[in-house]
């Protein structure tokens, strides 16, 4: 490049060369050597300048300017006119989407429910039979003994485990309610006895006893003696009354039926006992067919003391 002082040299030179050119004649050799001259003296210039121009650095200068304004209208000039986006740094760089968190691992499986578990025991212990039964190997036939004992160990424990509850928890053991073992058996026995005849002793203010019979009935010629002993033991008032009209050895003072089954609702069969309750004015079947002295007083006892679901 050329610097100023070399144009100002060029002027110089050529003002010279035009005030020799004016004072010479034309083609004289003056004119053709000051014109050489002056040739000489730009090529040396401009040779100069550009050794200094390649040994220095020059650095650019930029005019700034300090108005605002005046760089956001260049700014909208250059990048919005032109829309060079975000190549040309005109618009920052969008920020990428954040890729989706991944999502939390999903939950084990809910384990397998106690009733589903027994069932897929007692279908595996079915196959493994099957198979031993359909192919006989000796293979087959130990893994259905070695799976079938590990299901007794399995029973075996839970019972073991019951009976220790059932020893450290009163609440839920029935057998103090109703005990198992011979003593214990024996004592609750008795004491049930002796309750039930102390009930059945004053059974008689309240309660009669009607017993429907017949002449031609085998199971009547049992059972009469049977209820005469109960009735005679517990002071209980009995009214025998034949259904076909023919007598009773152990009821003498018998009555024929005129419709009192029919009133009572009692089924067409003898021997029938049932109670009367004469505050209530109801009846209450007792029992049908042959029964026991004692299996008598227990239903009694039973019907006329306790709640259903009471004495369990």
């Amino acid at each position: 490049m050329m610097t100023i002082k070399t144009k100002r040299a060029g002027r110089l030179t050529a003002a010279i060369l035009m005030l020799l050119a004016a004072t010479a004649p034309v083609g004289t050799p003056a004119l053709a050597q000051a014109v050489d001259l002056q040739s000489a003296s730009m090529a040396e210039a401009i040779n100069d300048d550009d050794a200094q121009a390649s040994n220095a650095v020059v650095e650019p200068q930029f005019e700034r300017s300090s108005d605002a304004a005046e760089q956001q209208q260049a700014g909208d000039f250059y990048c919005g006119e032109r829309k060079l986006g975000q190549w040309f740094y005109c618009e920052r760089p969008k920020a990428k989407p954040s890729a989706p968190q991944p999502s939390a691992k999903p939950s084990a499986q809910p384990q397998q429910s106690s009733t589903a578990q027994l069932k897929a025991i007692t279908k595996q212990l079915d196959e493994l039979k099957a198979r031993a039964i359909i192919e006989p190997t000796e293979a087959n036939v130990i893994a259905y003994v070695r799976y079938q004992r590990e299901q007794l160990d399995r029973a075996s424990t839970f019972s073991d485990t019951w009976q220790r509850a059932l020893w450290q928890n009163p609440d839920i053991d029935y057998t103090l309610q109703r005990p198992v073992s011979t003593v214990g058996k024996r004592a609750w026995t008795d004491n049930r006895a002796a309750t039930r005849d102390q009930v059945l002793s004053r059974l008689g203010q309240r309660y009669g006893m009607f017993y429907f019979f017949a002449q031609s009935c085998a199971a009547c010629e049992v059972f009469s003696p049977i209820l005469r002993s109960v009735a005679e033991s517990h002071r209980i008032t009995v009214m025998a009354v034949s259904t076909d009209g023919g007598p009773s050895r152990q009821f003498p003072n018998y009555v024929v039926d005129s419709g009192q089954r029919q009133r009572m609702g009692v089924p067409l069969a003898t021997p029938a006992l049932v109670l009367f309750d004469t505050v209530t004015r109801k009846t209450v079947p007792v029992g049908f067919g042959v029964m026991s002295a004692d299996e008598v007083m227990e239903r009694i006892f039973m019907l006329t003391n306790s709640k259903p679901g009471g004495d369990f």
